[in-house]
């Protein structure tokens, strides 16, 4: 069980289940009847028009909205060099066409749940980052000119990703008994503990530069080795007077450069496989309030003090647990770290309940995608995309027969 076993049946369950038909292509969640959309390129609409690529009942699709999708689809694979599989326009034009007719099945209370679920997460995610709206509008400002969109815009297409899964709950209808549970829960016992971890406080003195904002710390240039040489002498003054008794705490909010920890008195909780391996090594080696040596690692100077060492636990089926942002479990009653991340546990039964359910609904979902784009006689008129599908659908079993070409 891992972070994304409980999420299954949120918003990401629905771009899952789409993207299970056809292969790794981002979900295109878009409205395809938005302004934005038709003037993704205005030029070439005025030159040559924007002809209808696909229709159905109820709705159309253009040219200039698929246009726009293959873009937004393609920068994960641009990003990692990579090269789009065949058939990758028919294939975000086939997400196009399935989220169209899941929102054509959303009801007004779908609608209502799914703004109430989206205002809710944005809070808490301004809430958690303690940031305005406006600080957060700066934030999403990138995105929403790579997409094209306005803020109003980008609010309708996460709500819209939020009515999918709530389509998806009612129309595919999946019974998970008591027993289905426990024999799951059986057979993951290394998957379903908490692992062991400690939780450490620490006061780091960086050597690298600050002026050198590559993302990736560990790759930012040293400091001149006499700065090295000041820091690591300040570092011998701090812990001297750690081991001589001063607040830990106290002295990591003054004199830390870690931002992630010196608020919180430089304190960490984790398990093995996520600190550098020279401080994940002297944390695991210390007994309780013991204060280490010097460690250094890529980053630079630290001190670490063992807070408490917290054993690896199996967690029960009413064990209320929670997933870390690296993923690994952990179990509400026995932690002790930083209370947010249990802000949302829910009881294992539960989650594991919920992740077989989209496991049936997972493989309900192709059969019923092809029975609406049947009901809907949804047609492509373009032939480059026919002879796409044509390709796709002669691989595919019968079940995931996809979008059906228009009559010549």
């Amino acid at each position: 069980m891992n972070q994304q076993s409980e999420k299954l049946l949120s918003i990401a369950l629905a771009a899952a289940l789409l993207a299970s038909l056809h292969g790794p292509v981002t979900a295109a969640f878009a409205q395809t009847n938005t302004s934005a959309a038709d003037k993704a390129h205005p030029s070439l609409t005025d030159l040559f028009g924007d002809p209808v690529v696909a229709k159905a009942k109820g709705f159309e699709i253009k040219q200039s909205q698929l246009d726009t999708e293959i873009v937004r689809a393609k920068a994960p694979y641009a990003a990692q060099g990579q090269t789009p599989p065949p058939g990758f326009d028919w294939q975000v034009l086939d997400r196009l066409v399935g989220v169209q007719l899941l929102l054509s099945k959303a009801t007004d209370e779908d609608r209502a749940k799914a703004k109430e679920q989206f205002e809710k997460s944005l809070e808490t995610y301004k809430a958690d980052r303690k940031i305005s709206d406006d600080e957060f509008a700066k934030q999403l400002s990138p995105q929403l000119r790579i997409q094209g969109v306005t803020r109003e815009q980008w609010n309708k297409q996460q709500i819209e990703q939020a009515v999918i899964p709530l389509v998806l709950e009612r129309e595919l209808k999946a019974t998970v008994t008591d027993e289905e549970v426990k024999k799951f829960y059986d057979s993951k016992p290394a998957q379903l503990e908490q692992p062991e971890m400690v939780r450490a406080s620490h006061i780091l003195l960086g050597t690298k530069d600050p002026a050198d904002l590559n993302p990736n710390m560990a790759a930012r240039r040293d400091l001149p080795e006499e700065q090295k040489k000041a820091k690591r002498k300040q570092m011998e003054d701090i812990l001297k007077r750690a081991k001589a008794g001063e607040d830990f705490s106290k002295l990591a909010s003054q004199y830390s450069d870690d931002p992630g920890s010196k608020d919180k008195g430089g304190e960490y909780t984790f398990p093995r496989g996520q600190m550098a391996p020279e401080f994940e090594t002297a944390a695991f080696s210390l007994t309780t309030n013991q204060i280490s040596d010097i460690v250094t690692t890529v980053f630079g100077y630290h001190i670490i003090k063992l807070n408490e060492k917290m054993p690896a636990r199996n967690a029960e089926l009413e064990d209320e647990v929670a997933f870390a942002p690296a993923g690994y479990m952990v179990i509400k009653k026995y932690w002790t770290g930083a209370p947010e991340i249990t802000k949302s546990a829910r009881k294992l039964s539960a989650i594991i309940r919920q992740n077989l359910e989209g496991q049936q609904r997972q493989k309900l979902f192709p059969e019923y995608m092809a029975k609406l784009k049947k009901d809907a006689n949804v047609e492509i008129l373009d032939e480059k995309l026919k002879q796409q599908e044509s390709a796709a659908s002669s691989s595919l079993p019968s079940a995931q027969s996809p979008v059906k070409p228009a009559a010549k």
